[in-house]
């Protein structure tokens, strides 16, 4: 009996011991996550991205769009509403003949359609929008609410959107690929 008593313990206490380790592990993971809540941690990403790509790509300047202004809005990210629309951030070089724009987009709630509005910006983007140059490549995907895109030459957009896939762990949702005759 006493030794029923013993294994019954030792037993329940492996079993706390593993689930224990479950939770810290789960934890863990949670306060490695990357956040996206507010324009500075997008802003903050960016810098990320570019930082780990040091030397591929040219100077670029991030900036936050004015949602109530339709015309950027439907410039920056092929949107044509701003409904489901929080926060905007764009990053551009300020003056090149370079094709290069990234934008992330934080939606206002976890229940925005948020796949709507990626296949939206994939459709609508302006790939042309500079003079005399085109986006060869355009990338969108989302992570949680933030929806990202990426058009550039090939040469550029691949290895950025990529990194912002690393960068947040690969948890990105559908993703969506066009590319431009040029």
């Amino acid at each position: 009996m006493k030794k029923n008593v013993v294994i019954t313990i030792i037993v329940i206490l492996i079993i706390a011991a593993i689930i224990g380790g479950i939770f810290f592990m789960l934890n863990k993971k949670e306060k490695n996550a990357v956040k996206l809540e507010t324009e500075q941690e997008m802003k903050d990403l960016i810098d990320k991205i570019y930082e780990n790509l040091a030397g591929k790509l040219p100077s670029l300047q991030t900036y936050d769009v004015n949602k109530d202004n339709a015309d950027e809005v439907s410039m920056y990210t092929g949107l044509k509403s701003t409904n489901n629309v929080e926060t905007i951030v764009v990053s551009e070089p300020m003056m090149s003949s370079q094709a290069y724009s990234l934008v992330m987009v934080k939606t206002t709630s976890k229940k925005a359609d948020i796949e709507s509005m990626k296949q939206e910006m994939i459709d609508n983007i302006n790939t042309r929008k500079w003079i005399c140059v085109e986006a060869e490549k355009v990338y969108v995907t989302n992570y949680k609410d933030v929806i990202f895109l990426v058009m550039a030459s090939d040469e550029w957009a691949t290895p950025v959107y990529n990194e912002f896939k690393n960068l947040v762990g690969g948890k990105v949702g559908e993703e969506l690929v066009k590319t431009t005759e040029i």
